[in-house]
């Protein structure tokens, strides 16, 4: 969109907030950049330059405005959105693959190499996998200098930093402000005491009706695993460097985000993960507009609209859990998963609830007794091909993944079909076309409202919905009374 100059220059002098994370406007006599929304006077026209990501305009030699915080900004819908490489790539820098495993690993899971990673980057982003994970470590440093006391020096390794120096130089060129000025300008407030817990606001693009999002969450949340308790949707994270718990509430204009991290390496991916389960970097705006083009879905949306996809914070969880409820009723399948649990997840501390254990990994579950499973022998067999090809690697199912080929690795396993495959894909590779019309219950809604009920004459019907068919199906599943259409009662 940074190219589309006057469409860039409309948003910019509107204020219009739906725009914050598609691009960035950096000013030439100021030397800052800004998101679309900054409440300032904007600059005239022939000041302005727009740039794709916060990291090109950084490259460009511009630092974030002190006044609309760009860098906290929604990120942009097309990564989510889109299945191509450059989108495939910015999820696994956003997961903090680049801080871990360095671009030579990046461009391994892609099955890329850097020096294609990194052209095919900067012609679209204006900047390199570096320089966007760069951006990143910046974003998380200003999280830690703002919001806890921790020494700046825990601060810089805990954002990503490879020295102390590195941390003092990005702070400085980024936010035009040393560690310790940027402390001293954070709002009055109280800080977190105890290292690893933080307090976190979770912007998002408006509207987001949360019935649905929190409600399925609650209403299917695995015993140990996840809880809904004083009006928050709790769950425990498996993070690359330890663990972590998350409580998660809904505001009119945020998502309150507590977070307590065994180690402060893993925030800006549990952050990212976080994000992803809740589906906060969708832009309603364009969903919603393209499904009231269908005048029977128009009632529902206009209704409740900004319905989110109900996502995961763990692909390789979420697969395991959908066969689980392979034809068996929300509370069963939550019966299921919770003895998987108790017999093989790793046990965690929890001082503020009910949490127990983390779900058990594909590695931990790999040795299980599929007699021990209280369900039909073909689904003991679907559960343990399902476990076996994703502890082997020859099933992945990562923000990074190919969508098309895991979704073909699924179909070929015994046991998959189209359904599973359907719901892995929407909530566990985050595919917004993603789409169930064998479902009884999106049937049963669609026959409702006129539409063609059967799965072929579902399936054309829905060809106008696309590329949203996933937020189609949160509209039509909203039509049943289930719990799950329902935020939980406080």
């Amino acid at each position: 969109m940074h190219t589309d100059t006057e469409r860039c220059l409309r948003a910019v002098q509107s204020k219009d907030a739906r725009f914050d994370g598609w691009f960035y406007t950096a000013v030439l006599t100021t030397g800052i950049y800004c998101r679309p929304s900054c409440p300032v006077v904007p600059p005239k026209p022939e000041n302005m330059r727009f740039y794709p990501s916060a990291a090109a305009a950084q490259q460009a030699g511009f630092r974030a405005c002190k006044r609309c915080r760009p860098d906290a900004s929604p990120g942009s819908p097309q990564w989510d959105e889109r299945a191509d490489l450059v989108a495939r790539a910015m999820r696994l820098i956003g997961d903090g693959t680049v801080d871990r495993e360095g671009v030579p690993g990046l461009a391994a899971r892609l099955g890329y190499s850097p020096r294609q990673i990194e052209r095919q980057l900067r012609a679209e982003l204006g900047a390199g996998p570096l320089a966007l994970a760069r951006a990143q470590r910046a974003q998380t440093a200003r999280l830690l200098i703002e919001t806890t006391s921790l020494p700046m020096a825990e601060i810089a390794f805990a954002a990503g930093f490879a020295s102390i120096r590195a941390f003092n130089e990005t702070v400085r060129e980024v936010f035009a402000l040393s560690p310790t000025e940027l402390r001293g300008r954070a709002r009055p407030g109280p800080r977190t005491a105890a290292p690893g817990t933080l307090t976190l606001r979770l912007p998002f693009r408006q509207p987001l009706n949360p019935d649905n999002l929190f409600g399925h969450l609650a209403a299917t949340a695995v015993p140990g695993v996840e809880e809904w308790r004083d009006g928050a949707y709790r769950r425990t994270l498996d993070l690359p460097y330890g663990h972590g718990i998350v409580a998660l509430a809904p505001r009119p204009d945020h998502i309150d985000c507590r977070l307590a991290l065994t180690d402060l390496r893993d925030l800006a991916g549990a952050i990212a993960r976080c994000r992803r389960l809740l589906d906060l970097d969708a832009d309603p705006e364009a969903v919603d507009g393209l499904l009231r083009t269908d005048p029977q879905l128009a009632p529902l949306v206009d209704k409740a609209p900004g319905r989110r996809v109900p996502r995961t914070t763990d692909p390789d969880e979420f697969a395991v859990r959908a066969v689980l409820g392979q034809q068996v009723s929300t509370a069963a399948a939550r019966t299921h998963a919770g003895r998987l649990v108790r017999a093989h997840g790793e046990p965690v501390d929890d001082p503020a609830g009910g949490l127990t254990h983390l779900f058990p990994t594909p590695t931990a579950l790999a040795g299980l007794d599929p007699e021990t499973l209280a369900m039909p022998r073909t689904r003991r067999v679907t559960l343990t091909g399902v476990v076996a090809a994703l502890a082997a690697g020859t099933l992945h199912l990562d923000v990074g993944s190919d969508r098309d080929e895991a979704r073909a690795r699924l179909a070929e396993l015994p046991g998959i079909g189209p359904w599973t495959v359907e719901c892995v894909a929407m909530r566990a590779l985050g595919d917004p076309d993603a789409f169930t019309p064998t479902d009884l219950g999106l049937r049963r809604a669609a026959a409702g409202l006129g539409m063609p009920a059967t799965p072929a004459a579902l399936i054309r019907h829905s060809a106008r919905w696309r590329p949203w068919r996933a937020y189609a199906v949160q509209y039509l599943w909203a039509t049943d009374d289930h719990p799950i259409n329902h935020l939980p009662a406080k």
